[in-house]
């Protein structure tokens, strides 16, 4: 894969990065295009078996898989509500991962969400080990304090 398609994948796939109650999210609607599908209802397909694999590994559905409307620009000026999918970072890594690898946007899609998803997961244990860390901390304070009081 050439060293300019890589970047603009690389680009949109973060610019379609969005905030949905506090978490990352992706729009199947938009996902479609840049995977390189040109029919929703093949797209579609992809999604839908993405939600069954994230349910039989133990995990809720309408967790990582979230319908939503959305409105879009119609002729005239006018407006009508289309159905979307709003997915979470797990989400478009097993929708990757469903894709049709023989194209080049779903395969590098698959290596992104993979690479993403695991920095996420260091970001999140580092967190939490920050969180022990400091836990320890004042509870080491903490006994200190008691012990000078017991003397």
């Amino acid at each position: 894969m050439k060293k300019e398609l890589i970047q603009e994948l690389f680009v949109k796939f973060e610019e379609a990065c969005y905030l949905l109650d506090g978490v990352e999210c992706w729009s199947a609607r938009e996902l479609q295009e840049i995977f390189g599908y040109t029919e929703w209802r093949n797209f579609l397909k992809v999604v839908e078996k993405a939600r069954n694999a994230c349910e039989n590994s133990g995990n809720q559905g309408s967790d990582h898989f979230v319908d939503v409307n959305k409105m879009i620009g119609i002729g005239k000026g006018g407006r009508r509500e289309m159905d979307d999918i709003a997915l979470t970072r797990y989400a478009c890594y097993l929708v990757a991962q469903n894709g049709d690898p023989a194209k080049n946007e779903v395969a590098f899609a698959q290596t992104y969400f993979a690479v993403q998803t695991r920095k996420q997961e260091i970001i999140e244990q580092r967190l939490l080990e920050v969180a022990c860390v400091k836990a320890r901390d004042k509870l080491t304070q903490s006994e200190k304090k008691l012990s000078g009081m017991i003397v």
